[in-house]
């Protein structure tokens, strides 16, 4: 069981009655502002807005609707700022609910605009004819991975994208200073939940932005897609353990309520890890030549499958396509060739010495 001390307890009572936390000075010129996420179980995200000298910088921006957008304008007036006022904007990464307001923003404010350059490159103004070609793409690898038809054919979600002739100003590499007078943030670059994910580190106030990467009851979905690197799970079990080694900073992420404890939830979810491992092995040798889609729907949940929308049922899907990825480097799971791909425990390694040996 993970051990964590809460710190954030006004946003962990509202989490329990599910309504919006309240915006909240967490350090003298230091503000987390709720923004909501209509009809997602994440309920919102937590924008941080830092006081500047001559206005705001923000982490992340929040998902793109009209309430989310009069969440965030409000809460930057609670701060005792205009939206016109912010100087910089970071983002963790490029998931629609942090990412999803920066074009609005942009009609406002003429901001910084900085990320990690892995998630940067997907971010260039997108045709419409390209998002047409994202999503064949993308349900062709759904039909290689045995999702049914209802699965393929039901709409995605929105795709990050930036305004014609917008570019990130600042590509982000891990260790970067963010520059932002009065504070001494760093870059993070935690990759797993996407290729880019980055946390924010300042020491001097005690503190990590944690983004998606570490939060204090769930895990974060990692997929194997084709916004990720070949092996995104290998890249987060890495990137926790060196989370790991961090002092005992204040985690502010970017949902549920603020905790300290990082190496004790580092341990949780390495250990979560490796047992969603482990149960997917067992899952393929009791099914062996099964699907991705029909492991999935073998595994446990935080819910029964049955009761996962399509949306949570593609992002379950991913999650064990990137946990079969991890099996078949560690030589324990093979793949079959063709759509759909099926899955088999890994035959045995010959015991017989080579000619090689011998000599």
């Amino acid at each position: 069981m993970t051990t964590i001390e809460v710190t954030g307890h006004r946003q962990r009572e509202a989490w329990a009655q599910k309504v919006m936390p309240p915006v909240e000075e967490v350090r003298p010129g230091l503000w987390s502002i709720p923004v909501p996420m209509p009809q997602n179980p994440l309920r919102y995200v937590l924008v941080y807005a830092l006081a500047l000298p001559d206005g705001l910088a923000l982490i992340d921006t929040g998902w793109n609707t009209d309430v989310s957008w009069q969440s965030l304008v409000d809460g930057i007036h609670a701060t005792g700022h205009d939206v016109s006022d912010v100087r910089h904007v970071s983002i963790t990464h490029l998931h629609p609910d942090h990412f999803g307001l920066v074009p609005r923003l942009l009609e406002h404010a003429d901001p910084i605009l900085a990320m990690h350059r892995n998630d940067a490159r997907h971010l260039h103004h997108v045709s419409d004819a390209e998002i047409e070609r994202q999503i064949d793409n993308a349900q062709r690898d759904l039909e290689l991975h045995g999702a049914p038809t209802d699965v393929v054919d039901t709409g995605f979600r929105e795709i990050a994208r930036l305004p014609a002739g917008r570019t990130m100003d600042v590509e982000l590499e891990n260790g970067d200073p963010l520059n932002l007078a009065g504070w001494n943030v760093r870059a993070l670059w935690t990759p797993g939940h996407t290729a880019g994910h980055l946390c924010f580190v300042d020491d001097d106030a005690g503190i990590i932005f944690t983004g998606d990467h570490l939060l204090p009851r769930i895990s974060p979905n990692v997929s194997a897609n084709r916004f990720q690197s070949h092996n995104p799970l290998a890249e987060y079990l890495i990137s926790l353990a060196n989370t790991e080694h961090l002092p005992d900073l204040e985690a502010l992420p970017s949902h549920e309520y603020r905790f300290r404890g990082l190496a004790d939830r580092v341990t949780h979810l390495l250990g979560h890890h490796e047992e969603r491992l482990t149960e997917i092995t067992e899952a393929v040798i009791a099914a062996p030549e099964s699907t991705a889609w029909e492991i999935t729907r073998s595994v446990t949940w935080s819910r029964p499958f049955e009761q996962l929308s399509v949306p949570l049922s593609r992002m379950a899907l991913g999650e064990t396509n990137a946990h079969l990825v991890v099996l078949q480097q560690r030589g324990i799971l093979t793949p079959t060739e063709g759509i759909p791909i099926r899955w088999s425990v890994s035959a045995p390694a010959s015991t017989h010495p080579t000619e090689e040996n011998r000599r």
